[in-house]
């Protein structure tokens, strides 16, 4: 795939959703300058409210938002069936909504872990693409997301709660099941594997649950002898 220029709305929008991002966590305050010293500003102070991706401290997810992460977690996973590769939908609500899950004002905070995904598609590494499940245009988020490539999936949720790989695939608009990833299809020798911290696992691939720290391992193609199956990953310091 040709390199973007970083000018690109595809950086735009990256630099959109961490500046989001940031501005929450820290309370969505602005910092004023002084324009001059010893100058006495007498002025009314225009109050704006900005609508980011997680509120101000002391605000709260409401309920009507939550109410469907009191489902089970799904098992299925749909989406494309195309070949990779997979970027992010363009439409992160309407992916979420297809999950099953809802789109948070807030990034929650009873249920906050981190796991690991890495696809592989004929010993080739396929990109986890950024901004999976966060609506950068709407300032939504959902507690099932990705902020950056790097391939760790955060789960922020404001209850406490199972997420399923099958959830994720489904926000990533990429179907999963054990014949097939998207448009890659078992036969011929070709097969979906995935392992969870070097495990392989058998049965549906979708109901996978993901824990904290699970360095999980989606794999198509022929199996060879000697291959490298991803079986941890190193996660920052405090994640």
């Amino acid at each position: 795939m040709a390199a973007k220029d970083n000018r690109g709305p595809t950086a735009k929008t990256q630099r959109d959703a961490a500046k989001a991002v940031a501005r929450a966590r820290s309370g969505g305050r602005s910092a004023w300058p002084w324009i001059g010293a010893g100058v006495v500003i007498v002025a009314a102070v225009a109050v704006v409210v900005i609508v980011t991706v997680t509120k101000s401290p002391g605000q709260h997810t409401s309920p009507t938002e939550s109410a469907s992460l009191n489902n089970p977690p799904a098992t299925v996973a749909v989406g494309a069936d195309t070949p990779p590769p997979w970027p992010a939908p363009a439409d992160a609500a309407a992916a979420v909504a297809a999950a099953g899950l809802p789109m948070l004002g807030s990034e929650g905070n009873v249920e906050h872990i981190h796991a690991h995904l890495d696809v592989l598609a004929n010993g080739q590494p396929v990109a986890v693409p950024a901004n999976i499940g966060i609506d950068t245009k709407h300032g939504t988020i959902s507690p099932l997301h990705t902020h950056d490539g790097s391939g760790v999936i955060h789960i922020e949720s404001p209850v406490k709660r199972q997420f399923s790989l099958g959830e994720f695939f489904s926000e990533w608009q990429v179907s999963l099941s054990p014949d097939h990833i998207g448009g890659l299809r078992t036969g011929d020798g070709k097969v979906v594997r995935v392992f969870v911290n070097g495990k392989p696992q058998t049965g549906n691939p979708a109901a996978i649950m993901l824990g904290a720290h699970d360095e999980i391992a989606v794999l198509y193609g022929t199996p060879r002898p000697g291959e490298t199956i991803p079986s941890t990953y190193q996660f920052p310091q405090g994640d």
